[in-house]
């Protein structure tokens, strides 16, 4: 058995995965609220950093430092990132749905830039430009078959990232909110006709972007470390990603997700590790001249 390309296989599904969950909440945001986030980098960077501050003793509270397992400090950095993703759409976008506005989606592209912006400068005054790491997960290497050996670090990512994606398609699918988040996605009108609280569906997806991606940064932060701009790479895929499932498809961005860390993973490899980022795009190049609408999307027609 090739013990070296099946590793880069598992790899290349591990990342898939937790490409899967910056994209995921990427596909929620734009299905509901029409608005592509050009912040949602910048969300998976404070996951990094809120575990990072939890977990490292660099942040005291009533002059005790903050050093609990990072076991704990991963959920707590999951919820700290949705609720500063509710309080941007409470604070920045809400306003732009509420007030009548002719073009409220490209006003909130611009606030949704500007704040990445600020996000970043923000994190390279306050903490600077330096890489930083918590403890890691699930220390050492583990065991997987034959000659095959991972780092616990990235099987936790792996196990975290399945558990993730699990209980938000069961959420979207399964759940009366679910529910109504698809129906807001399919017609917004529609669903304040029949008493479906849009604005609340609004926060709603936020709050499931700021927790996917808090998530994924908070995740692959002991892997991958910190620093003020981690985020632009994963959220530069992410939109590739949701290009390729096809706008707004959950199952096309997770298929999408795994299908672009595989190649990624075996053309690093086999190619050359210098051009690890343009595969993505190479990959939407194609997909988009052979399947412009992606790989789960349908095709409009123009009444």
């Amino acid at each position: 058995m090739d013990y070296y390309l099946l590793s880069q296989l598992i790899n290349g599904v591990i990342f898939g995965l937790i490409y899967a969950l910056i994209a995921l909440g990427l596909t929620i945001v734009f299905s509901i609220m029409r608005v592509v986030n050009f912040s949602h980098g910048e969300f998976y960077m404070l996951g990094g950093y809120t575990l990072y501050a939890l977990t490292s003793g660099a942040v005291t509270f009533f002059s005790i430092p903050l050093s609990m397992p990072t076991i704990i400090g991963l959920p707590i950095a999951m919820v700290a990132v949705a609720i500063f993703a509710i309080a941007i759409e409470r604070g920045m976008l809400r306003p732009i749905y509420t007030v009548r506005m002719d073009r409220p989606e490209e006003y909130a592209i611009i606030l949704t830039f500007g704040l990445s912006l600020f996000l970043q400068y923000g994190a390279l005054t306050v903490v600077g430009p330096y890489e930083m790491t918590p403890g890691a997960f699930w220390e050492g290497s583990k065991h997987i078959l034959g000659d095959l050996y991972l780092a616990g670090d990235r099987l936790f990512a792996t196990g975290v990232s399945v558990l993730l994606i699990g209980i938000t398609i069961y959420f979207i699918y399964g759940t009366w909110t679910g529910r109504a988040l698809m129906a807001t996605a399919q017609n917004r009108v529609g669903s304040t006709v029949v008493g479906i609280n849009t604005v609340r569906m609004n926060m709603i997806a936020m709050a499931l972007a700021g927790l996917l991606a808090g998530a994924a940064g908070a995740a692959m932060a002991p892997i991958f470390l910190v620093y003020p701009d981690v985020g632009q790479i994963p959220v530069i895929k992410a939109f590739v990603i949701i290009v390729l499932g096809g706008m707004g498809s959950i199952p096309g961005a997770v298929v999408a997700a795994i299908i672009l860390g595989i190649v990624e993973s075996l053309g690093s490899v086999y190619i050359s590790v210098a051009y690890r980022d343009v595969f993505a795009f190479l990959v939407l190049i194609g997909v988009l001249l052979f399947r412009p609408h992606g790989l789960f999307g349908q095709k409009e027609r123009r009444a």
